[in-house]
């Protein structure tokens, strides 16, 4: 049943938000609500200390939040986009320790930051970081929010996948 929705999700990625939510209300909350009732009945059958009990009844009184995805055509299924950008991140977390001071690591979480922001809006983020290098001593720091990366990609060359 899980699989029959992450289909579900398949077929809708890239849609507008209300067209994701309409096609959720007609084929993923039905799924939604056999999945709940094949999980109590189940339930019901179980010895009270079984460990499937205890992922059961997890996935019970989270409910709202596991079918909040049908009422919110903006909301994704699951969270594995969000772990996926931040995997590097805990991937090189030891090696931050060596940033060798506080504002050092700072620095480094500002430029992870602004790298990361430049991926996510399709952006190279070389070219971003060349772009306001050359431009900032000129600009005014009152206006420092026009040179973010979504604020600057129509003077940027046509982005290649970000590979920084």
């Amino acid at each position: 049943m899980i699989g029959d929705l992450y289909e579900i999700e398949a077929a809708i990625r890239g849609k507008p938000p209300d067209e994701r939510r309409r096609v959720r209300q007609e084929k993923s909350n039905p799924l939604l609500g056999v999945l709940e009732m094949s999980m109590r009945e189940k339930l019901a059958t179980l010895w009270p200390k079984a460990p499937l009990v205890e992922a059961i009844n997890y996935s019970l009184n989270r409910w709202d939040g596991l079918t909040l995805f049908c009422d919110d055509g903006r909301v994704e299924i699951s969270n594995v986009l969000a772990e996926n950008a931040l995997r590097c991140v805990a991937l090189g977390r030891r090696n931050f320790m060596f940033a060798g001071s506080d504002s050092g690591g700072e620095r480094a979480a500002a430029m992870y930051s602004l790298i990361g922001s430049c991926k996510l809006n399709n952006i190279n983020p070389r070219a971003y970081l060349e772009f306001v290098l050359t431009h900032i001593a000129d600009h005014q720091a009152n206006r420092i929010d026009e040179l973010l990366p979504w604020n600057v990609t129509k003077q940027l060359l046509p982005s290649t996948p970000a590979s920084l």
